[in-house]
């Protein structure tokens, strides 16, 4: 079994846009380099992502390669595939104010005038609360195509900045997950979340993620002093800066 001990380093990856294609599943190179790393030895291998568990493994395919899975942020954390700690966003908020998000989203994306709209607009977590204007249930198609629509009209940015202005009182952030939706969550609970379970096992925690510029769901992470953070623009740029890893 790897060595738990301080000396180990920590690699920590983001999921979507990172180790795999968003929402595709992860490929046989990516595979094959964490493999290589995990022989190495003196290092333990964890990935951190917005979506719950389920959703996590679907991608990832191959859960056994790594010592923690952080899902929803670490809200829901496994460690060699066994759940061992869970937080809950309806016992933070309480009804009355999860109620009166939920309306005003719905809301806003009722009158929210873009091309395609398909289902599941709101996905209520354990510790995230996934707010899609297009619908999570939309195709690959379809969400290749809002990612188009939404950087041309800044459609995610403007319903956040709404958001932000709305119900930061609250006491919630928010950030964009992802390419077609907003995550919201208690303020702390973003990714840095997860290093509670992990700070403890490392001084040196390596955190790969894209959405590392402000607003995106790996920026906290990315700038918070226990991890050297790295900004990768997809899984074959994650590969090439492992490689400097493994080659050294």
């Amino acid at each position: 079994m790897m060595s738990m001990t301080k000396k180990s380093k920590i690699f920590l990856f983001d999921v979507d846009g990172t180790l795999t294609k968003s929402r595709k599943t992860i490929e046989k190179d990516m595979v094959d380099t964490l493999l290589e790393l995990k022989s190495k030895g003196e290092c333990l291998l964890a990935l951190v992502g917005g979506s719950d568990y389920k959703k996590i493994i679907e991608q990832i395919q191959y859960p056994e390669i790594f010592d923690y899975i952080f899902s929803e942020n670490g809200v829901i954390a496994h460690k060699n595939n066994e759940q061992y700690f869970s937080e809950n966003i309806v016992n933070f908020l309480g009804e009355s104010k999860l109620k009166n998000l939920i309306n005003y989203c719905l809301l806003y994306i009722a009158n929210l005038d873009i091309p395609k709209k398909r289902g599941t607009f709101i996905e209520l977590r354990n510790g995230i609360i996934n707010i899609s204007p297009i619908g999570r249930n939309c195709s690959y198609i379809d969400r290749e195509e809002f990612c188009a629509y939404n950087s041309k009209h800044d459609i995610l940015k403007t319903f956040r900045s709404n958001l932000i202005n709305e119900f930061g009182k609250y006491n919630l952030a928010f950030s964009i997950g992802g390419q077609i939706s907003i995550d919201c969550f208690p303020t702390g609970w973003d990714k840095t979340f997860c290093l509670r379970h992990i700070e403890g096992i490392s001084n040196e925690i390596y955190f790969f993620g894209d959405k590392t510029d402000i607003g995106g769901n790996d920026y906290e992470i990315f700038h918070d002093k226990r991890v050297r953070g790295y900004s990768v623009t997809c899984p074959d740029d994650t590969i090439k800066v492992l490689r400097t890893f493994l080659d050294s």
